[in-house]
């Protein structure tokens, strides 16, 4: 089941967290309200394709989009997609919706957007409905993640 490989690999890295389910959601606001956080709070882990079976996740809040300018030129890159559904689960074993680097069949870069530092945020777990709640600063740190401004306000 994908939710435990979230749960042994947020364990392997030494990340505390808080397991909610609440079951499937429509929205942000709905998501945020049964997790008990901040729209804000709710960190989406979006996988992108640089390159042939290359990837990467980059942590987006929720109230929060990709810049797609400052995330090319943080990587270096003229390109960038978002792969379809299937490509996504096979790079990450993870169906859309429920990807999150922990537990990732493959250990993809990560970039944690800047506004994540500090704050205690809500991470996908690897199934519909299923949210880990962390402390931003150790999941950056487990990951190795770089941390840069790579989004734009959704306001």
């Amino acid at each position: 089941m994908s939710e435990q490989r979230v749960v042994a690999g947020l364990e392997a890295a030494g990340v505390e967290f808080v397991l909610t389910r609440h079951g499937r959601v429509g929205s942000l606001a709905e998501a945020a309200a049964a997790r008990g956080v901040e729209p804000r709070d709710i960190v989406k882990t979006l996988v992108l394709r640089r390159g042939e079976g290359d990837f990467l996740f980059v942590l987006v809040p929720g109230d929060r989009e990709i810049s797609w300018p400052k995330l090319r030129a943080l990587l270096g890159v003229n390109r960038l997609s978002m792969p379809d559904a299937a490509t996504a689960k096979e790079a990450t074993g993870y169906e859309r919706g429920t990807i999150t680097p922990f537990g990732s069949t493959t250990a993809w870069p990560v970039v944690a957007d800047l506004t994540m530092v500090g704050r205690r945020v809500s991470l996908g777990a690897g199934a519909h409905g299923v949210a880990a709640t962390v402390d931003a600063d150790e999941v950056i740190a487990a990951l190795a993640a770089q941390v840069a401004d790579v989004t734009d306000s959704t306001e």
